[in-house]
């Protein structure tokens, strides 16, 4: 027989099996995966950033192949340090949601250049678990690690996307026929850089 301080996980185990969790442990077991994937985060963060600085072999090859410039690792190295110290430390609730949306970026945009280069499975893959970290460290915070809830007023009609919406289209197509005389504007601005030739 259940009681109510227990739980009965019947979509993973079936009814069957009989496995309960208390609801006492709950928190614990929620800690502790937090903690988990937040050191493994924050080792790779704080690894990746002295690689970066240090601009080890495995760096400069990897961003060579990429196409990016060896500067990049000095700019990605600094901001893991930063990222990695405002993650693990208390307080700082707002650098925290900058530091999450940081690793977020810094890792789906390490799977996606991969990925976009034609590496293979065993390149683009790593990124991509340590994503999946960053989400499960961000949504498995403590209360004392979150940001009060900023919740909606309650305006739900339709229409009050209409707006936004309509802006955002019209600076879309702003954009696109502004292009041509932007395009000849920045050429001139680049063949005056040295950065093209005639």
């Amino acid at each position: 027989m259940h009681t109510r301080a227990t739980e009965t996980f019947h979509h993973l185990t079936g009814e069957k099996f009989g496995i309960t969790v208390s609801r006492s442990r709950r928190p614990r077991i929620r800690t502790i995966t937090y903690w988990t994937f937040t050191v493994l985060l924050v080792f790779e963060l704080a690894a990746g950033s002295v690689w970066n600085l240090l601009q080890i072999e495995w760096v400069r090859a990897q961003l060579s192949h990429l196409g990016y410039p060896l500067y990049y690792a000095y700019i990605s190295g600094l901001w893991q340090i930063g990222g990695a110290a405002v993650i693990i430390a208390p307080r700082f609730l707002r650098l925290k949601e900058w530091a999450y949306a940081g690793a977020f970026f810094q890792f789906s945009g390490a799977a996606a250049s991969h990925l976009l280069a034609g590496d293979s499975v065993e390149v683009w893959l790593p990124p991509l678990v340590f994503l999946m970290f960053v989400v499960a460290s961000w949504a498995l915070r403590p209360a004392d690690r979150r940001l009060p809830s900023a919740e909606l007023a309650p305006e739900t009609r339709p229409l009050a996307w209409a707006v936004p919406i309509g802006i955002l289209l019209l600076l879309f197509v702003a954009s696109y026929l502004t292009l041509p005389a932007v395009n000849v504007a920045f050429h001139k601005r680049a063949v005056d850089l040295g950065w093209l030739a005639h």
